[in-house]
């Protein structure tokens, strides 16, 4: 009977061990930037104040991670009112008709110790287009506070706004047809 007990208990650890682990964005330590070049010579950030990102992996070095992210468009903040409604207009976002950014990855590929591939579909402004990004894993840590597991993820990239519809009638001279992204997030396990 011990031995019967033993080998289902030891099928339910190894059972609970494949299970994928799901990862929540820590809103509080996280921010989704972006940054455009501005006459050629300087460049304007801004950041979407409303984001919700997950992720779920079943290894302990995440490559096999699946990654979920949206933003609420109506919560872009570049510093400065008057840019953040007219980017929220039909000349750029139309955030009344697109008022939802979202990613969802198609693969997270560790390419070195703490890189990655991540390649994905980004929906912007109504347009789906898939996006290569690079993602550095920063490492993780038991959070003295409440216990829980936290990584941390700086994922970088480009993408032309063009591709989505954003911005055509403003020349590149003007505004850069590239745009630049950097995510900075910890996310907490569970």
């Amino acid at each position: 009977m011990k031995k019967i007990l033993l080998s289902t208990a030891a099928l339910f650890i190894l059972a609970a061990s494949t299970f994928a682990q799901e990862w929540n964005m820590d809103k509080a330590h996280s921010q989704i930037n972006f940054g455009i070049t501005h006459m050629g010579i300087n460049e304007v950030g801004g950041t979407f104040g409303s984001v919700t990102a997950k992720f779920t992996s079943t290894k302990d070095d995440f490559s096999d991670a699946a990654i979920e992210l949206t933003a609420d468009v109506n919560t872009i903040n570049t510093g400065n009112e008057q840019r953040n409604n007219h980017l929220k207009t039909d000349a750029f976002f139309d955030a009344a008709k697109f008022g939802t950014l979202s990613f969802k990855s198609t693969g997270f590929k560790k390419v070195s110790d703490k890189t990655y591939q991540l390649t994905g579909d980004l929906t912007l402004h109504g347009v789906t287009k898939p996006v290569t990004l690079t993602a550095v894993f920063n490492g993780t840590i038991t959070n003295p506070s409440n216990k829980k597991t936290v990584a941390g993820f700086k994922v970088t990239g480009t993408i032309k706004r063009t591709d989505f519809g954003i911005g055509n009638t403003f020349p590149t001279a003007m505004l850069s047809d590239e745009v630049v992204l950097v995510a900075n997030t910890e996310f907490v396990k569970g």
